[in-house]
């Protein structure tokens, strides 16, 4: 059973920035596989931030997340990180990681195979 946790989440000023982690337990290589990540803010649907192809390292970025938010890997530590800076009050949500789904340079899919818990991000002065 793939189990996903997402860490890192937390309260940040406007403006300030934040590194979420993702990693997977069970033993489970993230390194041939697609992560996504994911956030939903309170009273909204979740939304598709980006993803990243391992195997190659393609990245796709959504509208939301495009030249403020980075999505990098380390393979050596079987952890995926979601960079995210310059963030905003509208940024707060809480933020999900997910595997194996389409991750391409067109786009991402909506479904993917395991999810995490999330770690919830905090903007506020």
């Amino acid at each position: 059973q793939v189990q996903l946790v997402e860490s890192g989440g937390g309260l940040v000023q406007p403006g300030g920035s934040l590194r979420l982690s993702c990693t997977a337990s069970g033993g489970f290589d993230l390194r041939y596989t697609t992560i996504g990540w994911f956030r939903q803010a309170p009273g909204k649907e979740r939304e598709a931030v980006g993803c990243i192809r391992n195997d190659d390292g393609l990245t796709y970025y959504t509208h939301a997340a495009k030249g403020r938010f980075t999505i990098s890997s380390d393979k050596a530590e079987n952890m995926v990180y979601l960079q995210m800076n310059s963030l905003k009050p509208e940024d707060m949500a809480t933020y999900t990681c997910a595997i194996k789904g389409v991750c391409d340079m067109d786009g991402m899919s909506s479904r993917w195979n395991y999810w995490g818990q999330g770690t919830r991000i905090t903007v506020s002065s």
